[in-house]
């Protein structure tokens, strides 16, 4: 998939806009939610707040990963190197997309238990395949351009300093106090919108790569 100049300025311009109104209006029904407990919020929560599922920062967020995985499978079409690479990242990012709505990986919860920082245990498991797939990816990131290479990887650490590193604070705080209070939807809210940050990064940086060519 190509996009001429007007769009991938268009895209990005979209992308860094829709980014601080989702994160701004989760933030202000979470703590209505909290303050206010009024049954009108409510239905504002359901949709609006980044904490609850198959609702808008959801399919926001969904989104934001499949446009990147779809911009990575004309690339990898195009790659004269490393074209499994390409087409493993593509299809790596329509999985987590799929699982932004589907919450496959909570089912790991059940498997690997823990309490405190681990009290959402998937976190194990993920990171051990997080360190596998950074290995086996190394020739991969080196023969990138090194501002790719650099922006790539800033991304994937904001990703997943939301998506895992976040659960670290968020299960002990879910061990310590449980999650109806305010202070958990914050820590959650916090990352969430570190996943945001990270994803639109991505994008922006795979925006800039097929630019490049």
């Amino acid at each position: 998939m190509t996009f001429d100049r007007i769009d991938v300025k268009t895209l990005r311009r979209l992308a860094w806009m829709a980014l601080p109104l989702v994160a701004l209006a989760g933030l202000v029904v979470e703590i209505l939610h909290h303050a206010v407990a009024s049954p009108e919020v409510e239905p504002w929560v359901a949709l609006l707040s980044l904490s609850e599922e198959a609702n808008l920062p959801t399919w926001y967020a969904s989104a934001l990963l499949l446009t990147s995985a779809l911009l990575l499978t004309g690339h990898a079409a195009r790659a004269r190197r490393h074209r499994a690479g390409w087409w493993f990242m593509a299809a790596a990012l329509a999985y987590v997309s799929f699982d932004e709505v589907a919450q496959v990986h909570e089912l790991l919860n059940e498997v690997v238990a823990g309490e405190g920082v681990l009290t959402f245990g998937w976190i194990v498991p993920a990171a051990l395949v997080l360190v596998a797939l950074l290995v086996a990816y190394l020739p991969f990131l080196r023969d990138l351009p090194a501002l790719t290479r650099r922006r790539f990887l800033v991304a994937a650490a904001v990703y997943v300093g939301g998506a895992l590193l976040m659960e670290l604070p968020l299960g002990w705080w879910a061990d310590r106090a449980g999650e109806e209070n305010l202070g958990y939807a914050l820590i959650d809210f916090g990352e969430e919108v570190l996943e945001l940050v990270g994803a639109t990064l991505f994008l922006d940086a795979v925006l800039d790569h097929e630019e490049g060519g």
